[in-house]
């Protein structure tokens, strides 16, 4: 049994907290008093701290006592908190998804000797791990993961619910969205490309660009084709679209009445409520990933879906569980010992070794949330 403490008291850090304590002691840490309260009162076996993250020293002594910290703090807070935990000698799984290049932080992990592992969520997260994996096994040309997070009632105009903050969203249909092609680097306009694909289960969802590849652009560039796309339901495209090209989405502020706002967090603060979802409301995670390439003198394919649904007994959402449940998994392995390297890593490192791969996927399966493989020889 070792002591943990999780950064972060949202849905999915509750949802990380919750699982860990099964078989650890667990301390929770969160800025918001009330929310620590609300939690303590559903896990009564997970310790809570109130606890800035902002502040340095208070950070450090907040996590000398533990044997290993997960990370879930917003993203804009992430890479600054990651640094600062490894800079106090802790190992850390991070899930907080930060803007910034985590492993430009590799040569401090191995300064203080410890492990890292960002980006350790469903995606990015899973389909990089499930990459590294068939990496060691086949030259890989062509690499697609088709990603969302969905209400299962629609409403109109946006017919989506978020799990975490708006403007973190806003944010991603913001970024240049790059990805890989021909062995080439592309940029293009987040939201570009849009293309209407068909799962079972769902229906019709459109697919179009985000700048999801984060990690893997620097860690598989001899990979000629690789892209990540973002999912809605049909419509929601053109629905931001709108907001985007009238102005919704800008930093600069404007004056209004005498006083200044940035229509950007105007738009966050309005669109909270439209797109947070209500107590016990379901959703739903989707993702298809896709894997081509030469393998045994053949030319095959590997197809891993996921769709998994909001849990009616523990009340927790789909996306809290593929996320959190990923980077529990992978705390588990650093815990045991099986993945012990020192430095700043990714998922698809950790899928790069076959035992860590299939106990990972062995873990989630166990939680219900599984991945099935559809393998195919095109030549």
């Amino acid at each position: 049994m070792s002591n943990i403490i999780v950064l972060g008291a949202g849905m999915v850090g509750s949802v990380m907290a919750r699982d860990l304590s099964e078989k650890h002691d667990v301390t929770i840490a969160d800025i918001n008093k009330l929310t620590l309260k609300a939690l303590k009162k559903r896990l009564t076996q997970v310790n809570t701290l109130e606890l800035d993250s902002t502040n340095l020293e208070a950070l450090k002594s907040a996590i000398e006592p533990f044997d290993m910290v997960v990370c879930g703090v917003p993203g804009h807070l992430g890479f600054v908190t990651l640094k600062n935990i490894i800079e106090a000698g802790k190992s850390v799984v991070d899930i907080s998804f930060a803007p910034e290049n985590c492993l430009e932080l590799d040569y401090l992990a191995k300064k203080h000797d410890v492990t890292a592992v960002i980006d350790c969520g469903v995606a990015p997260g899973m389909d990089n791990l499930l990459l590294g994996f068939h990496k060691t096994r086949m030259e890989i040309d062509h690499f697609e993961c088709l990603v969302g997070g969905l209400p299962k009632e629609r409403r109109r105009p946006f017919e989506y619910k978020a799990s975490f903050s708006p403007i973190d969203v806003i944010e991603e249909y913001m970024r240049p969205a790059r990805f890989i092609a021909h062995g080439r680097t592309v940029t293009r306009e987040p939201l570009s490309d849009r293309e209407l694909v068909e799962f079972d289960k769902i229906g019709t969802l459109e697919a179009f660009n985000t700048d999801g590849l984060r990690s893997l652009m620097f860690t598989m560039k001899d990979i000629p084709n690789m892209k990540e796309k973002t999912l809605r339901y049909p419509g929601h495209v053109e629905s931001i679209r709108t907001l985007k090209a009238s102005g919704f989405f800008d930093k600069e502020p404007i004056q209004v009445n005498g006083m200044e706002i940035s229509p950007l967090e105007f738009t966050s603060k309005v669109l909270i409520n439209e797109w947070k979802l209500k107590p016990k409301e379901e959703e739903f995670t989707i993702m298809r990933v896709t894997i081509r390439g030469q393998e045994g003198g053949k030319q095959k394919e590997y197809i891993y879906e996921l769709y998994d649904e909001y849990d009616k007994v523990k009340h927790e959402t789909s996306m809290a569980r593929t996320t959190g449940f990923t980077a529990t998994a992978v705390t588990q392995l650093l815990l045991r010992g099986k993945f012990d390297k020192k430095g700043v890593f990714a998922p698809e490192h950790i899928g790069g070794h076959a035992d860590c791969c299939k106990t990972v996927i062995d873990y989630l399966e166990e939680r219900r949330v599984r991945y099935r493989l559809d393998e195919n020889t095109l030549s």
